[in-house]
């Protein structure tokens, strides 16, 4: 067999291979016997039917089954002596075939990235030396007191703090909001509509003017609605509303005594302050890890660079589109807002399967090189841990994850873990003043 390899461009060959013209006459044959072993011809005892006939009879079938056999056996042979990582199903093109002859094909294909390791052990890291807080502490039982409000109805004209419960219904260039923007119902009318006082999620500029009004006044309000505004159809453009104050509610915080904790679960307020703090290091510890891996990621990306293969670059950014739709929907956003923003949508998704991608050939490549491996028990206890994840049976979960080849994904996850966790224990970890780091990099405990 020859075999010759082209390199066409980054992550990209050609394999040319030829089968001498003996070992394709000789799978012809045991082929044919094969063919003949098995079928049943009238006039002939089964497995005796002449050659001729059986050639003449099944000549596709045998064609079609020869050209199989030998393209795939020696595909593989190439591969192997060549020491080829094929990435994704190659494309075949057949060149000549047929008894007497050498076959000959063509395979693109697509393959791993060649690069050499940078030095990946010693990675600068940044850390800033945060701890939980009392005034982080008491930020966060004020949540736990705010998720047990109450509000109350009071007669006083509306002022800042407030809660105002409103009716309105406006308008914009003249016309119903609906009819200029179909799908904002929620911006034309409302009844019964809570808005705090002032409002930071609401249009800009509205609760203001309502402010000393009192329970069943009525008022015109003018607003402008922002040139970024979540709904491109009124961004830029005046609304007007017609606004009717049908109450006006204080929040009351409950006291921050035993009944608060209890209503928790806690025994006393001492143990609800524990757990509350213990919640807070926890968190923070998380964030710190996560800040950490990413500047090991970030260190390592600095250090080299290399072309990925386009085929898997265009795979995993389809998955990421489809998990930003997924996401973009369960907010609410409409498709019409989806479709505006498609091109930014592709993108993000583009920039942030590339970089999942290379991230994913660097951790292998390091895996390798520091023999780095999973065992079937971590597998098998990823699968439990899983299973109860989703509340499947185990047995169950393996069986659906052999199905469509999901143990892979569990095999590099795991590893992925493993050679993450090999970085950042040898990475040089800095401690700087509190404040140093951008705030995408640095943890808050709050």
């Amino acid at each position: 067999m020859n075999v010759t390899v082209e390199n066409l461009a980054p992550c990209k060959k050609l394999l040319r291979v030829e089968v001498e013209a003996q070992k394709v006459d000789e799978t012809f044959a045991a082929i044919t016997k094969d063919v003949q072993r098995k079928v049943v011809l009238p006039g002939f005892r089964p497995g005796k039917a002449p050659a001729e006939i059986i050639q003449r009879r099944f000549d596709q079938q045998i064609q079609d089954e020869v050209k199989r056999k030998l393209i795939s056996e020696s595909f593989k042979q190439a591969l192997r002596e060549k020491e080829i990582e094929v990435l994704g199903a190659p494309d075949i093109e057949e060149i000549q075939f047929g008894r007497g002859q050498p076959l000959q094909f063509a395979a693109t294909l697509e393959t791993a990235p060649e690069f050499t390791l940078p030095e990946y052990k010693g990675l600068p890291v940044q850390l800033e030396p945060r701890a939980v807080t009392e005034a982080d502490l008491e930020r966060a039982l004020t949540v736990l007191r705010e998720q047990r409000a109450t509000f109350n109805t009071v007669e006083h004209p509306l002022q800042t703090g407030d809660f105002a419960v409103v009716n309105y219904t406006g308008t914009c260039d003249g016309k119903p909001i609906i009819e200029i923007a179909p799908t904002a119902k929620g911006l034309s009318e409302q009844k019964n509509f809570w808005l705090e006082v002032p409002s930071h999620s609401f249009i800009p500029g509205f609760s203001d003017q309502l402010l000393g009004a009192k329970a069943g006044d009525k008022r015109t309000v003018q607003v402008d609605f922002p040139a970024g505004f979540v709904t491109p159809q009124l961004a830029g453009k005046k609304g007007v509303y017609e606004v009717e104050l049908v109450e006006i509610k204080q929040k009351a915080l409950p006291p921050l005594d035993e009944a608060l904790a209890q209503a928790y679960g806690a025994a006393n307020l001492e143990a609800l302050r524990a757990g509350v703090r213990h919640d807070l290091e926890k968190e923070l510890k998380s964030k710190q890890d996560r800040s950490i891996r990413a500047q090991v990621m970030a260190a390592l990306f600095a250090r080299v660079n290399f072309e990925l293969p386009e085929t898997a670059v265009a795979r995993e950014t389809r998955n990421v589109i489809d998990d930003i739709l997924v996401a973009n929907q369960k907010r609410g956003i409409s498709r019409e807002m989806i479709e505006k923003e498609k091109d930014q949508i592709f993108s993000a998704a583009s920039h942030d399967a590339q970089q999942r991608i290379k991230a994913a050939f660097l951790l292998r490549n390091i895996a390798e090189k520091e023999d780095i491996k999973v065992s079937q028990a971590e597998i098998a206890e990823r699968i439990v841990h899983l299973a109860k994840l989703y509340q499947i049976p185990p047995e169950k979960f393996a069986k659906d994850l052999q199905a469509r080849d999901g143990m892979i994904q569990v095999y590099d996850q795991i590893m992925n873990e493993k050679v993450m966790e090999f970085l950042v224990q040898n990475a040089r970890i800095h401690e700087v003043p509190v404040g140093t780091l951008p705030a995408e990099a640095a943890p808050n405990p709050s």
